[in-house]
C-alpha cells in the first residue's frame, strides 16, 4: 500500500508537470502570435504613413514646378520637417486615421536636391569614359585628397558595367551597375573612399548638371573648370543672400569664369530630388529614401528604399 501511494503521488506530480509545461507552451505560442501580428500591423501602418508622406512631398514639388523658375534653398520644398508627433497631423478627435496610438509615433522628413551632387553616371557617355566627366571627378578627387587611381578604376568599371551590348563577349563578367552610392563597392571602390565621396556624389538615371543654388563649394569647384576653392566659396556665400535666377547672374558674380559657367556642367533648375522620411515608433525606426523625377507637373517615383532598425538601448545610470 505504501508503494502504491508513492507511485500515485509520483504520477500526479508528473501529470501536473506535463500540464504546466503544455500550458506554458500554449501561452508562449499565443503571445508569439500576438507579437507577430502586432509587428506586422505596425509595419503596414508605418508603410502607409511613409507612402502618404511621399505623396505629400510630391505635391510640394508639383506646386513648386507650377511656379517654375530656379530651384534654390529658400523654397518651401527645401524646408525640412523636424520630428513631430503624428497626432499633430491628424484630426483632433480620438482615433483619427485609425491610429489610437498616434501620440507615440513621430514623423520627420526632408526633400533634398539630388543635383546638388555630382552624378557618377556623367562619367560614361555612349559606352566610353567621358573626358569632360573624368576631368570633373579628377578635380573632386583632388579637393577630397583621394587617390586618382581609384577614380580610374571606378570610371573603367562603371563603363564596363554600363556596356550591355549583346555582342560584348565579356558581358557575363561585367560587374552589376550600381543604383546607389552604397553599392559602389561592386565597382571595387573601398568603403573608406565611399564614405568620403558620399556627401558629394550620386547616381541618377540621366546625365545631369549641378545646381548652382544647392551644391556645396567642393562640388562647384569640381564642376566648374578653372574655379578656385575660394571662388567656389564666394559663389556659395553670394547665393545665400540672393539665389541665382539664371546662369547670367552667376557670370556677373565671376565674369572671369563666364565661359566655364555656360559649358553645361552647371544650371539653376533641378529634375531629380531625394525624399527622405523617418518614422519612429515605440520599439523601432523605419526610414525611407525615394528618388523622384520632376518634369513639369509630372512628379514620379523612380526608386524607393526602406530601412528598419531597432531603437538603440538607453543605458541606465547607477542606482
Amino acid at each position: 500500500m505504501r508503494r502504491q501511494r508513492g507511485a500515485a503521488l509520483l504520477t500526479a506530480m508528473l501529470t501536473v508537470t506535463l500540464v504546466a509545461t503544455f500550458a506554458a507552451a500554449a501561452v508562449w505560442q499565443q503571445w508569439r502570435n500576438v507579437e507577430v501580428e502586432a509587428a506586422e500591423r505596425s509595419r503596414m501602418q508605418a508603410g502607409w504613413i511613409l507612402t502618404g508622406a511621399l505623396d505629400w512631398a510630391r505635391l510640394i514639388l508639383r506646386e513648386d514646378g507650377r511656379a517654375g523658375g530656379a530651384d534654390h534653398l529658400a523654397e518651401p520644398w527645401a524646408v525640412p520637417l523636424r520630428e513631430a508627433r503624428l497626432s499633430t497631423f491628424l484630426a483632433a478627435d480620438a482615433g483619427a486615421g485609425g491610429l489610437s496610438d498616434a501620440d507615440d509615433v513621430f514623423l520627420a522628413g526632408e526633400i533634398r536636391d539630388a543635383q546638388a551632387q555630382l552624378n557618377l553616371n556623367n562619367l560614361v557617355e555612349a559606352g566610353r569614359v567621358s573626358e569632360v566627366g573624368l576631368r570633373t571627378f579628377q578635380r573632386l578627387f583632388e579637393v577630397l585628397d583621394l587617390p586618382q587611381a581609384q577614380l580610374t578604376r571606378l570610371a573603367e568599371n562603371l563603363r564596363f558595367a554600363s556596356d550591355i551590348s549583346t555582342d560584348n563577349q565579356s558581358a557575363g563578367q561585367a560587374p552589376l551597375a550600381p543604383q546607389t552610392v552604397d553599392q559602389l563597392g561592386w565597382l571595387g571602390v573601398p568603403p573608406s573612399v565611399v564614405e568620403v565621396l558620399r556627401p558629394h556624389v550620386t547616381l541618377l538615371p540621366a546625365r545631369t548638371p549641378v545646381n548652382l543654388n544647392t551644391a556645396s563649394a567642393e562640388v562647384l569647384y569640381a564642376a566648374i573648370g578653372g574655379l578656385t576653392m575660394a571662388e567656389a566659396q564666394e559663389l556659395v556665400a553670394r547665393r545665400a543672400a540672393s539665389p541665382y535666377r539664371s546662369i547670367t547672374d552667376a557670370s556677373r558674380a565671376l565674369p572671369q569664369h563666364a565661359a566655364a559657367l555656360t559649358e553645361g556642367n552647371v544650371g539653376i533648375a533641378t529634375r531629380f530630388f531625394e525624399v527622405r522620411g523617418r518614422l519612429r515608433l515605440a520599439q523601432f525606426v523605419l526610414e525611407e529614401r525615394s528618388l523622384v523625377q520632376r518634369d513639369g507637373l509630372d512628379v514620379r517615383v523612380l526608386r524607393r528604399e526602406r530601412i528598419a532598425q531597432p531603437l538603440p538601448a538607453v543605458a541606465s545610470g547607477p542606482r
